[in-house]
């Protein structure tokens, strides 16, 4: 079982910057692969990235590339994702997720946190 709380979120205007962090409980935060969902009001929930549970791997939505970077420290239990040239439609509620290693679907979630991007 893996608990995941988000923070971080918050009100930014366009342009800049903000650092999600998501806490794991448990002490097999090592054995879990790490992923950021986002899901904006009236639309579906998106991927944006992942980091596998070595970090020797991540991924990206192309939407992000270039602008957002995963990063995860197994001794602190914390995923973290750095979030630059924001822009407003990126406004969401992130979600961290993390499923076992070498599985496919992600089946524990965060419960959110709240981005804004003000133009």
């Amino acid at each position: 079982q893996v608990q995941l709380v988000e923070s971080g979120g918050g009100l930014v205007q366009a342009g800049g910057s903000l650092r999600l962090s998501c806490a794991a409980s448990g002490r097999t935060f090592s054995r879990y692969d790490m992923g950021w969902f986002r899901q904006a009001p009236g639309k579906e929930r998106e991927f944006v990235a992942a980091i596998n549970w070595s970090a020797s791997s991540t991924t990206y939505a192309d939407s992000v590339k270039g602008r957002f970077t995963i990063s995860r420290d197994n001794a602190k239990n914390t995923v973290y994702l750095q979030m630059n040239s924001l822009k407003p439609e990126e406004t969401a509620v992130y979600y961290c997720a993390a499923k076992y290693r070498g599985t496919r679907v992600y089946n524990y979630w965060g419960q959110g946190t709240q981005v804004t991007v003000s133009s």
